[in-house]
């Protein structure tokens, strides 16, 4: 009976759609739903927008100077200046009460959130004046704050993710060298230049789809790959960093290794060249550009200190300052001309050079960052260029000038002919920074500054006649000439990072290499690696690397390792071959004073460097020799043991050899005989 009711009751709801009237889906009157949203649409709830939602680039500043309507402009000028350095301020809001006076806390919206969370991190506690000091928080962590509970629960301890000790390297107790080889199969091997014999540290196939590349400090090995860059570090050299970025060609560090600068080429995209900044700390992009053309790396410059960093665009120079990354003071620096600059490796100042424009002599500016002030400006005529090289502590700039021999105007246009040389020495550390003039008729084919001290020595002459001249700066001295060394056969030279010791080498063809000791210009040691590309320094100073890489030749490629005196200590030679580094390391911590100390008593430590050395070599010499005492007791014990097995087999030869025993030499005398061979091994006659 209920089952026809409701069949019935079914077919008169269907009855009712079919004449168009719609079906009633309404509770009930007295209905009460006991199933919460949350338990119902917990899911689409979670994805509920917030109050907070897209504030995360707002930032809260509270602590700013209460002030009136006449003054709020220029309270604006002095807020927007310190926060602007951080990023692009989109907008700012000043609350106000009922007298039009501001509350003293304002609100600024970035353009993203990287912006905010730089200028939370480094304005947060900023002192304005005695009275004033900011506290800065994101809007977003409003609601964590408001939503704090009354009771308070402690926290579940969290496993600390171990991480690498970026500067192991530099706890090594003889404080050997790392040095890294690459081979053309992405093969990449970190050597250990230990003694007697280097250590291998580390072997990886394909560890790169490129290149590979070491920081300014030692302190991480950036591979390059199709996908971006990978910084590796610590003892096993774990993953420390990922960077994004596609087609990477050229890569470089910021001297305190703070940023890393990428460049691409993107051949498929609207977007032909691509560079980016990123804070290596972090991994995150700081900011980018677009570059047009075919741009001469490095295309940035930095200052020592990571603060600035700079390039060259058309008659202008565009200074940008971090960590806003935005131009310094929101304007390049018109300069005419401009063809070259070099940041001084010790002060925030750069020097560059501008070139002659009709009857505008050529300049060399030294400029003060970030006043913008010129500090010292030279005139220069008749210049066909220019180089710009600071001594490493910045002490002195000499600045190579290629000079025209001769000038005449033909036809109103002004003709020149035949070349000499003129290097102007600046003198940073005195006043009014004098300059000291050397001029050379031949032809320079190198130059090079004593990274400690004041020497510095120049490859000059025609190639008959190769000469190499040693100069000595002297405080109230005229410049003059130490040494000149004739007939040399040099390309280069590689000074050795604690001075004293030169290389004079040939890196063209012949891969002649002379190391000098310039205390006294004596020859300590000559050699040849032939062909060889590069020589190299280690860091300390006491290893020379010399190099002969498969990308420039298809033979003898490899590398030697020599001492510091010209002493072959080591010959690697292969096929694959294609670049050897020493890892860097940073500048020492210890001051002049102290490093004076250290060389006038160094003949107290020489005696343990000597004990270190002996026991160094015995160790080596006891561990050859229990190695061949092993391989003669595998050998004793592998004769042993076949000799027996002989034996055995005795039976077996008898039966095969019709009962003869042939083990010893005259078992059978019947079937051999002696014969007696003379002939002659050596023949004197005696005069009498």
């Amino acid at each position: 009976m209920a089952k026809k009711k409701d069949s019935e009751r079914h077919n008169a709801e269907n009855g009712n759609a079919k004449n168009g009237d719609e079906p009633n889906f309404n509770d009930p009157d007295g209905f009460v739903d006991d199933i919460s949203d949350e338990e119902l649409l917990g899911d689409i709830l979670a994805t509920k927008p917030k109050e907070t939602d897209g504030f995360d680039s707002v930032i809260i500043v509270d602590g700013i100077p209460k002030v009136g309507t006449d003054r709020l402009e220029k309270l604006k000028n002095v807020i927007n200046k310190i926060f602007a350095k951080y990023g692009t301020i989109v907008s700012d809001y000043y609350p106000k009460d009922d007298t039009g006076s501001t509350k003293g806390y304002i609100f600024i919206e970035y353009n993203n959130s990287v912006a905010a969370r730089e200028a939370v991190a480094n304005a947060n506690s900023y002192k304005l004046d005695k009275h004033h000091t900011f506290l800065v928080n994101l809007f977003t962590d409003y609601e964590k704050y408001t939503t704090i509970p009354d009771k308070w629960e402690t926290p579940t301890p969290q496993e600390y993710p171990e991480k690498p000790n970026l500067q192991e390297y530099l706890l090594e107790p003889d404080a050997y060298d790392q040095y890294l080889v690459f081979d053309t199969d992405w093969h990449v091997q970190i050597w250990l230049n230990s003694s007697p014999h280097p250590t291998l540290l580390e072997d990886r196939e394909r560890w790169t789809e490129s290149f590979v590349r070491w920081s300014p400090l030692g302190t991480y090995l950036a591979t390059v790959h199709k996908l971006g860059v990978v910084l590796w570090g610590g003892s096993k050299f774990a993953k420390v960093m990922r960077f994004a970025q596609q087609n990477v060609q050229f890569i470089d560090f910021s001297p305190c290794e703070q940023y890393l600068i990428i460049f691409s080429n993107y051949h498929d995209s609207s977007e032909t060249k691509k560079l980016g900044i990123f804070d290596i700390r972090t991994g995150m992009e700081k900011r980018s550009f677009a570059i047009d053309g075919a741009p001469a790396w490095p295309i940035f410059r930095w200052s020592k200190d990571d603060k600035y960093f700079a390039r060259i665009g058309q008659n202008l120079l565009s200074v940008y300052e971090t960590p806003s990354f935005g131009l310094l003071d929101k304007k390049s620096i018109q300069v005419s001309g401009i063809r070259d600059f070099m940041w001084s490796p010790s002060d925030n100042v750069l020097a560059y050079w501008v070139a002659e424009d009709k009857d505008v002599p050529a300049r060399v500016v030294l400029l003060e960052i970030p006043s913008r002030q010129e500090i010292r400006a030279n005139n220069l005529f008749n210049v066909a260029d220019c180089k710009i090289h600071w001594q490493k502590n910045g002490d002195y700039l000499c600045v190579k000038v290629d000079r025209y021999a001769k000038s005449k105007k033909e036809k109103g246009e002004v003709k020149y002919s035949g070349m000499h040389y003129n290097f102007e020495i600046f003198h940073m550390r005195e006043k009014n920074i004098p300059v000291d003039i050397i001029e050379i008729k031949e032809p320079i084919h190198a130059f090079a500054w004593e990274p400690v001290g004041s020497k510095f020595a120049v490859i000059h002459g025609e190639a008959s006649n190769i000469k190499v001249a040693f100069y000595d700066i002297k405080s109230g001295q005229k410049l003059a000439l130490t040494k000149l060394l004739e007939k040399k056969v040099c390309s280069h030279l590689f000074w050795s990072p604690n001075g004293q010791y030169i290389v004079l080498a040939e890196c063209r063809e012949v891969g002649a290499l002379e190391f000098i000791d310039t205390n006294d210009f004596s020859t300590m040691a000559s050699g040849e690696h032939y062909k060889a590309t590069t020589v190299e320094w280690d860091p300390t100073g006491r290893f020379v690397a010399s190099s002969v890489s498969a990308w420039n030749h298809k033979m003898d490629t490899g590398y030697w390792l020599w001492s510091f005196q010209g002493k072959v200590l080591r010959r690697c030679n292969s096929n694959t071959f294609c670049e050897f580094k020493w890892r860097p390391r940073p500048q020492t911590l210890l001051s002049e004073n102290k490093l004076k100390e250290v060389k006038k008593s160094l003949k107290k430590y020489t005696v343990q460097f000597e004990q270190k050395d002996r026991i160094r070599l015995t160790k080596a010499s006891k561990d050859v020799v229990e190695k061949r005492q092993k391989l003669m007791k595998d050998f004793k014990e592998y004769r042993d043991k076949r000799i027996q097995e002989w034996k055995k087999q005795k039976q077996e030869r008898l039966q095969l050899r019709s009962n003869v025993d042939t083990d010893e030499l005259n078992a059978d005398s019947k079937s051999y005989e002696e014969e007696i061979v003379e002939f002659i091994i050596k023949e004197e006659i005696t005069l009498v």
